[in-house]
């Protein structure tokens, strides 16, 4: 047992000593950084906010949503108030500042996002409304709202995208990234994304920083709207890096469309798999051609039956 002891102190002691060195990973902030566990907390008493009869809070014993919604946003108040004082010393022109000072430029962000929340339940109303009249498959907009993974996506976004908006350092791209992990959908919260949004599946998809999305736009899975290039790394911070994405674009299950000076005109339909560098007029339908399809069999009565004359024979999919 001593043994054990003494083999277990020596591990610590390597690991203190390690941590002396001075580097990015030795810092112990244990005080200093956001809790991520509270930010999720955060995101979904949001939620409750936004959809007040479908998510409840089932701890609170009240029975009027005036009550319910009062008890939430002090709740949302006091967690955003203290995760973003934190936040705010990420900021140069904070990191010294005293405490008052941060804490009601914190208040003030917090109230000031608060007050947006009217405009971004319009904004999540009119996805639901999307993803319903845009997917046959969904039984109801209840359907929608407690099992999309693209609306919870979106949401997310609508969300982190106003703090970001307000300033507010890592906090939304915490948001984003919980979002992305529970959904494999990847939205920068700088991305600005208009009215009547809608996902189908979702699985795959990239929206970077700088993406512009207009209003009525249907993305489907694994779709990329990157950047051309990211190998001036942060000299390229703040320059308009991915795409223009306008009013009543369709982009099908695999194209990429790359380059801040990328613009998809109104109208447009991508295909699937399309590898997009330049503008698309709008009105266009872009589609990739003389993909093939080869058909082998090691019996040849096999590509009789098929009525194929020979394994060489190929076939089209235009």
């Amino acid at each position: 047992m001593k043994e054990l002891e003494t083999r277990i102190n020596d591990i610590v002691r390597t690991l203190l000593n390690d941590y002396e060195q001075g580097r990015v990973i030795d810092e112990v902030k244990s005080f200093d950084h956001p809790d991520k566990d509270v930010v999720v907390e955060i995101l979904y008493s949001i939620r409750k906010i936004i959809f007040p009869g479908y998510f409840r809070n089932k701890s609170y014993r009240v029975y009027t949503v005036r009550n319910n919604i009062s008890m939430l946003t002090e709740d949302i108040i006091f967690k955003l108030i203290r995760q973003i004082s934190i936040v705010l010393r990420y900021d140069e022109e904070l990191s010294s500042a005293d405490e008052m000072t941060v804490a009601q430029r914190a208040e003030d962000i917090t109230f000031a996002f608060l007050s947006r929340l009217p405009k971004i339940r319009e904004y999540i109303e009119m996805d639901v409304e999307a993803s319903f009249e845009g997917d046959p498959a969904a039984y109801n907009k209840d359907e929608i709202i407690y099992s999309y993974p693209g609306l919870f996506a979106i949401l997310v976004n609508r969300i982190a995208h106003e703090l970001f908006l307000l300033k507010v350092p890592l906090i939304p791209r915490i948001m984003t990234e919980y979002a992305h992990s529970q959904t494999g959908i990847d939205i920068h919260p700088g991305a600005s994304i208009g009215k009547y949004f809608f996902i189908d599946h979702g699985t795959g998809i990239v929206i970077g920083e700088t993406t512009e999305i207009g209003d009525n736009v249907k993305i489907y899975q694994g779709v990329t709207l990157g950047a051309l290039s990211t190998r001036g790394g942060q000299s390229l911070r703040s320059k308009k890096r991915h795409p223009t994405i306008e009013d009543n674009v369709t982009i099908y299950s695999g194209a990429s469309i790359l380059g801040g000076n990328t613009v998809i005109g109104k109208g447009a339909v991508i295909g699937g798999n399309a590898f997009i560098t330049k503008s698309v007029p709008a009105g266009a339908k872009v589609s990739i051609v003389n993909q093939e399809l080869k058909y082998n069999f090691d019996d040849p009565k096999a590509a009789k039956n098929a009525g194929i004359g020979t394994d060489t024979d190929w076939f089209y999919i235009i």
